[in-house]
């Protein structure tokens, strides 16, 4: 993995989990991360979507899928680092460059989504605890972000 000095710290209803943020691989889904990590947008939002076996999503205040920020979508930024277990990478719809604050963590190899989604970020420490994220689509009673802060590696 290419070098970091920051990470994003998920602070949740299960326990902490940290991500290694990648701008070497997307830059600007990195931005809209930290960005709204900074504003609070996702302090209490749940994972809505969590799919045994292969991810947990969460990003959407709504809770329904299909919600997001007021800030535009992003481009897509996809790259050649793969879909494996803790893979950290931007949900969109079936249009490419719709990206906005919705983020999956895969729960195992997911290849067949390789150079589709933009992966921004690779979870470093708390795996164990995206494991015990309760699972459904859509989630009942879901677990939650309770806070989300930028920090040093």
């Amino acid at each position: 993995m290419a070098e970091t000095n920051e990470t994003i710290v998920l602070e949740t209803t299960k326990g902490r989990v940290v991500i290694a943020l990648r701008a070497d691989l997307a830059p600007n889904h990195v931005e809209r991360i930290k960005t709204l990590t900074t504003q609070g947008f996702y302090d209490g939002v749940p994972f809505h979507r969590v799919i045994d076996g292969f991810m947990a999503q969460t990003g959407d205040p709504t809770g329904t899928g299909s919600g997001g920020s007021e800030l535009p979508d992003l481009n897509a930024e996809f790259n050649a680092e793969p879909h494996v277990r803790g893979t950290c990478s931007m949900a969109r719809t079936n249009f490419p460059h719709s990206a906005n604050s919705q983020f999956f963590i895969c729960f195992s190899d997911a290849r067949f989504l390789d150079r589709q989604y933009t992966v921004w970020g690779k979870v470093i420490e708390g795996m164990e605890v995206v494991d015990t994220i309760k699972r459904g689509e859509p989630v009942r009673d879901p677990d939650r972000i309770v806070k989300a802060t930028i920090a040093a590696a």
